[in-house]
């Protein structure tokens, strides 16, 4: 393969594809915690709602949804969606819904206690939501997380069907004017590796921090009797709900 071929399609097929990721992990991000939050909500028709959108969109085709928002929202509408902002909405809404039953697990996977909690200490729903739920609840969604968005980086090489110059729509360029397959889509294989395996270590990173900063260290001293020759202090780590309390009452 040629400099010409790298520069002119192969790298900016790659920013494009970043570009895709980026975009469309954003609105997946922003899906996944309004309809993932919304699926743990006091009114029915909320979680009603929130559970026909993760249904709807769980059960169709990236791709043929994709196409849908190209080709038949415009006669439909009026206006006329570019092939970049199409595969995003779609590559957006689609993974949202995965996302959003991640969410949903992780809030239910707080202990209902700390709930009481907040409410012991009159916190709105808003603020126990933010002070006491969710720090615990996002660590637990960072591996899951990590793997959807290596997922999501895969389903960017299907907006190349719309003629967006992303790496593999560059790669079949390059294999239209070399005439090598191999080469080409080794390298190819190589970069997708590359970009995975930076997000992953990334999220092992966000990870580890975020659980360093769940709870803090406290230490209380010895209760009578415990251990009379060597009264000291135990040490004791405190939930993330006690930390977030904490830190709301300063």
């Amino acid at each position: 393969m040629t400099a010409g071929l790298w520069q002119n399609w192969v790298l900016p097929g790659i920013w494009i594809t970043i570009q895709l990721l980026v975009y469309s992990a954003a609105l997946a991000a922003l899906v996944a915690f309004t309809v993932g939050m919304a699926r743990t909500h006091r009114s029915l028709l909320v979680r009603f709602l929130a559970g026909a959108y993760t249904e709807i969109f769980r059960g169709t085709s990236a791709l043929i949804l994709m196409f849908w928002l190209f080709f038949v929202v415009p006669p439909l509408l009026g206006w006329q969606l570019v092939p970049m902002w199409a595969a995003v909405l779609a590559l957006g809404l689609s993974y949202g819904a995965y996302g959003a039953e991640i969410v949903r697990g992780a809030l239910n996977s707080v202990p209902k206690a700390q709930r009481e909690a907040g409410i012991a200490l009159s916190f709105t729903p808003w603020q126990r939501m933010r002070l006491v739920v969710l720090p615990q609840a996002v660590p637990e969604m960072i591996p899951s997380f990590c793997n959807l968005l290596v997922e999501l980086l895969k389903g960017t090489a299907l907006v190349s069907l719309l003629g967006v110059g992303d790496v593999s729509f560059a790669a079949y360029l390059v294999r239209l004017a070399t005439q090598e397959s191999a080469q080409i889509y080794s390298i190819i294989l190589v970069i997708y590796f590359v970009i995975a395996f930076v997000i992953t270590r990334s999220m092992k990173v966000l990870e580890r921090k975020t659980k360093a900063n769940l709870g803090v260290v406290a230490k209380y001293p010895d209760p009578p009797g415990d251990n009379p020759r060597t009264p000291g202090r135990r040490t004791r780590r405190l939930g993330a709900a006690g930390a977030s309390v904490r830190g709301g009452l300063r």
